[in-house]
């Protein structure tokens, strides 16, 4: 598919009517749970977009510019709503959060695995072991609270078992800015993964942000609240890795290339069959924003579009799937690592006065202050041990004992030898 040469509907017919923006929600007993991560990811992608084009126009004089961001921004503010309004009105926040912890696996998972650049593919992977562990923490939170089985939300497609312990997860900021590529010499997918999991994390964040003092519980309070400084990490790590060389008007074909293609990859790939049609939409509106942002480019810079997004046929469809074994062979062998600087480096090789022993020492004086750890410990306290959805024994022997949770594990030294990225 080449959206370059698909008939491309003028700019002004891609507003919809308030109607248009209600559409019937997903109902969510019944539908797969990869349909709710697509809602969620596309989300996300038009948060993204959004709140881009808002700083491009407050960074340009150009009144023509600022009018074409304008439309186009209403255009997927609209759809960002219609996005927004798939969710069904019963699905509880805890169930809403499982879709998403769900979607950064298994979408990060996806990218890591047919990526080309080694330096993305380490990104991926690191990150990649947190939001494991972040399901597994709501996942018990979820079933303690109301007795519902994350398994059966994540559809038995994921598993739900300790990952790196969130309480290692928190590091000094200067361990989580990454080097950004060279889109001049990067593969097409390895532009688009940067800018799709970028969006994607940058989503998550947003959501924990707006979300965690609204949380009725204390529990729920501090655990939002904990996960979401990871997203913030989270959100550095990824944003770090995008081509800072690009211009406002280069970056704006990319996004909608990337909205475009990620729209063309959910109509490939949706099993809700009453969602066909909104896919299908949303994507005919994304090429005329492509056209309409190439155009600009020419117009303005006098660059080609085509030469931004490292070709014009799309990749193969973003495809969201089950990814156990890659997840567990990411984990088996990288448990230990941790951000230091630019790069990564096991835990067991760092110096004691390192960055990240120094924050962890000055942001968790007191493991009984932290929500993530205290809530498998009730949950523990209260049933015997953890919950989980397990398809084998965890491949790190340190993270099999479901009776007590650990706190050691990627932030001691000698705590676990698996250690390579």
């Amino acid at each position: 598919m080449n959206p370059f040469e698909t008939r491309a509907l003028p700019a002004e017919k891609t507003l919809m009517t308030f109607g248009e923006l209600r559409p019937t929600p997903y109902p969510k007993r019944e539908v797969d749970p990869y349909t709710r991560c697509r809602v969620i990811l596309m989300n996300g992608t038009e948060y993204e977009q959004v709140w881009f084009t808002h700083q491009f126009s407050r960074n340009c004089t150009d009144a023509e510019t600022r009018r074409v961001l304008a439309l186009l921004r209403r255009s997927e503010q609209e759809q960002q709503k219609l996005l927004c309004h798939l969710k069904p009105a019963d699905e509880t926040m805890l169930e809403h959060t499982i879709g998403y912890e769900q979607l950064a696996v298994d979408l990060t998972a996806h990218l890591a695995a047919r990526v080309e650049d080694d330096y993305v593919k380490k990104a991926l992977d690191f990150a990649l072991l947190e939001d494991f562990d972040h399901l597994y923490r709501y996942a018990d939170y979820l079933e303690m609270e109301g007795g519902c089985h994350a398994e059966e939300l994540v559809g038995r497609y994921t598993e739900i078992m300790p990952g790196r312990p969130t309480v290692a997860h928190y590091r000094h900021p200067f361990d989580t800015v990454r080097r950004p590529i060279d889109a001049a010499c990067a593969a097409p997918f390895t532009r688009l993964t940067v800018g799709i999991i970028t969006a994607a994390e940058q989503q998550t964040m947003n959501y924990y942000m707006n979300v965690c003092a609204a949380y009725p519980t204390d529990f729920g309070r501090g655990l939002y609240q904990e996960i979401g400084m990871v997203e913030e990490d989270h959100v550095t790590h990824y944003g770090s890795l995008l081509d800072s060389n690009l211009s406002w008007y280069e970056n704006l074909v990319m996004h909608q290339y990337t909205e475009a293609y990620l729209y063309y990859s959910c109509l490939q790939t949706e099993t809700y069959e009453p969602f066909f049609r909104i896919w299908e939409k949303l994507y005919e509106q994304e090429v005329s924003h492509l056209h309409l942002a190439a155009d600009l480019l020419k117009r303005k810079e006098g660059k080609d579009a085509a030469k931004v997004v490292g070709g014009t046929a799309f990749p193969a469809p973003l495809r969201l799937e089950s990814n156990v074994a890659y997840v567990r062979d990411v984990l088996g062998r990288s448990v230990q690592v941790t951000g230091c600087k630019e790069d990564y480096t096991c835990v067991n090789s760092l110096e004691k006065d390192a960055d990240f022993f120094r924050y962890q020492a000055m942001t968790l004086p007191n493991l009984c202050d932290v929500h993530s750890h205290t809530v498998i410990e009730e949950y523990i306290r209260r049933h015997g041990c953890d919950y989980r959805f397990e398809t084998a024994s965890n491949p790190i022997f340190a993270l099999r004992d479901r009776t007590v949770d650990n706190t050691a594990v990627g932030r001691v030294i000698g705590a676990e030898d698996a250690c390579e990225l």
